[in-house]
């Protein structure tokens, strides 16, 4: 609970980034023929409403004194019509509008998945996938309130309330002001609520997320949580987690409970008067009980859309804590949109260098420190060292995921953290210890990087990897289906699946991260031979714990506390009988 008391304290400290007016300009107005046309079907549909209360006059003060029955029919038909215009004009309405708010959340959830797909990998280091999902699903959900029928029924609700007031105040003054009293009321209440439910709205969106953040990382970690017994465990974190969307969902339902309970007694109580006041009116005979009768259907028609209006005007207020959410992640700065950024390397050899680098991912906490090494095009250069020594901090600066804090990374001879990123990474390839697949089948998987390669090619890469080892006893073969992540697979399996996919993309740089750990001897054999024509005449950075893995690196280098100890190759570095010498005895003994 102190969790969400943290979140909603901060939420209120916030200042609403999104207005009505800014929503009009974005999203509104371009779509202005499509509201337009929705605004001049609700006008139609409410005009029509109008027929039903104005003919009740009629049938009371003309038609029944007078039996005329003739006249009965044409008054009948005449509802009957209108009615059916309602009825066409509502159908129309959600053909339009509702359709077209459905259509803008899709845009939307695009443009928001493009742009946090386009932020650079610090961002997802520090937010959960789960909370992300929940930001690009839900968040946008409220604009169909605001470019479906919630804002034109707004606009229509108020048309309709003007023109039955008109109409009120020409039948009797007096009971027409006598109404507008409590619902003035009902107005500033209206008004307060609003205010405070649209802080606890921005709330529950990121509240939500945290919690679907978790779930989803429960739902994949299964495993780990059956295998330590930790159901239990899962169940109450979850359990406080909704327990919190529950808190907030009661506050908000606390705050429409008091506008609805308002809104019956101040509209019992606008009844009551109308009552007392028209039936005295009715003795005194200044207005018929025809006039009294249409009275009261007018009363009904200025007052439902007030009442609808406070609903609608929570769905708006939503729509814009929604859209706050969603505004704070389309103003963050993708890393291609980096100023500095503007060469493009055409000839590309993959010559890369480190000058001077240090590095931190905490400030005054430095993780690298002056790191020096020249990577010629086609070498390939091992980092070793032990685990949290800054080897794959090393590897995350090559690949572009990380930058340095000082000095400069080169490729070509250009300063990395001045190359389009593209430019760069269409000739990177990357295999990770724990390399990610998706769901599908094996095929999918290995021609991820390059959906439209030739079968040829997609056959040279497995067996290159020799994958075609394991997938030819599969009935399936390439089509078997993996399941999450691979989950049906061995490691070696979809360590090899990894390697496959990085020689179909062909890259000229390509880091390989632990890319052996998960293998068992026999794969690590077969993968030892890939490795060599994956990395023939290609920039490799190797990142290995497996020693035997790296003797014929072109340089080795032995990195401890963030620094390069030793460097050389195999042979020259166990000669100095230092670190290396140190690690790769103790590997052979093992």
């Amino acid at each position: 609970m102190q969790h969400f008391k943290e979140i909603t304290k901060k939420i209120k400290s916030d200042k609403p980034k999104v207005t009505m007016a800014m929503a009009f300009k974005t999203i509104i107005w371009p779509r202005r023929n499509l509201v337009f046309l929705g605004l001049l079907l609700i006008i139609i549909r409410s005009l029509s409403g109008f027929v039903l209360p104005l003919q009740s006059k009629v049938l009371l003060d003309e038609v029944v004194p007078s039996k005329n029955i003739d006249l009965l029919y044409t008054l009948i038909i005449f509802v009957v019509g209108a009615i059916l215009v309602q009825a066409i004009t509502s159908f129309l309405l959600t053909k339009v509008l509702s359709i077209q708010a459905q259509y803008l959340i899709s845009e939307l959830r695009a443009q928001v998945q493009k742009k946090v797909l386009s932020l650079p990998i610090s961002f997802f280091d520090n937010n959960k996938s789960g909370a992300l999902v929940s930001r690009i699903m839900s968040d946008v959900e409220g604009v169909r309130n605001l470019i479906g029928t919630g804002l034109v029924q707004l606009v229509g609700g108020s048309v309709t309330a003007i023109i039955s007031l008109v109409y009120l105040l020409d039948i009797n003054v007096w009971m027409t002001l006598f109404t507008l009293v409590p619902l003035s009321i009902f107005g500033i209440i209206a008004l307060k609520a609003f205010k405070y439910i649209r802080p606890i709205f921005r709330a529950r969106g990121k509240i939500n997320a945290e919690v679907k953040g978790r779930l989803t990382e429960t739902l994949a970690g299964v495993r780990v949580i059956k295998a330590f017994n930790a159901e239990d465990q899962e169940s109450t974190i979850f359990e406080k987690g909704v327990d919190e969307i529950f808190q907030n969902v009661k506050k908000s339902l606390t705050a429409t409970a008091i506008m609805t309970s308002s809104s019956t007694f101040l509209i019992g109580l606008a009844t009551a008067g109308v009552m007392g006041i028209g039936g005295y009116f009715m003795i005194q005979e200044e207005i018929t009980p025809g006039q009294f009768l249409q009275f009261t259907f007018l009363l009904a028609f200025m007052v439902a859309p007030i009442v609808q209006m406070s609903n609608i005007g929570s769905q708006l207020t939503e729509a814009l804590a929604g859209l706050d959410r969603t505004e704070e992640l389309m103003n963050m700065t993708a890393e291609a949109d980096d100023e500095n950024r503007t060469i493009e390397i055409n000839n590309f050899k993959g010559e890369l260098e480190f000058n001077d680098v240090s590095f931190e991912y905490e400030e005054d906490k430095e993780v690298l420190h002056n790191i020096d090494f020249k990577a010629p095009s086609g070498s390939v250069i091992a980092l070793v060292g032990s685990s949290g020594s800054g080897k794959s901090t090393i590897a995350g600066l090559s690949a572009t995921f990380l930058n340095p804090k000082s000095g400069t990374i080169t490729i070509d001879g250009e300063d990395l953290s001045k190359v389009k990123l593209n430019s760069f990474r269409k000739h990177l390839g990357v295999v990770l210890q724990d390399e990610f697949l998706f769901e599908g089948s094996i095929r999918e998987n290995i021609m991820f990087p390059r959906p439209n390669a030739t079968e040829a090619q997609l056959q040279n890469a497995v067996k290159a990897a020799y994958v075609n080892e394991f997938t030819d006893r599969f009935d399936d073969g390439l089509e078997t289906l993996i399941g999450e992540r691979g989950v049906k697979l061995s490691g070696g399996q979809r360590q090899r699946i990894a390697i496959a996919r990085a020689i179909l993309a062909d890259p000229k740089i390509i880091i390989l991260d632990e890319a052996t750990s998960n293998l068992d001897t026999e794969s690590e054999g077969l993968i030892q031979k890939s490795l060599s024509e994956l990395t023939h005449n290609r920039t490799t950075i190797v990142i290995a714990h497996r020693l035997s893995t790296i003797k014929r690196a072109d340089q080795i280098l032995v990195i401890e506390a963030g620094r390069i100890v030793e460097r050389g190759t195999h042979d020259e570095l166990l000669k100095v009988e230092g670190r290396y010498y140190d690690l790769y005895t103790f590997q052979a003994k093992i």
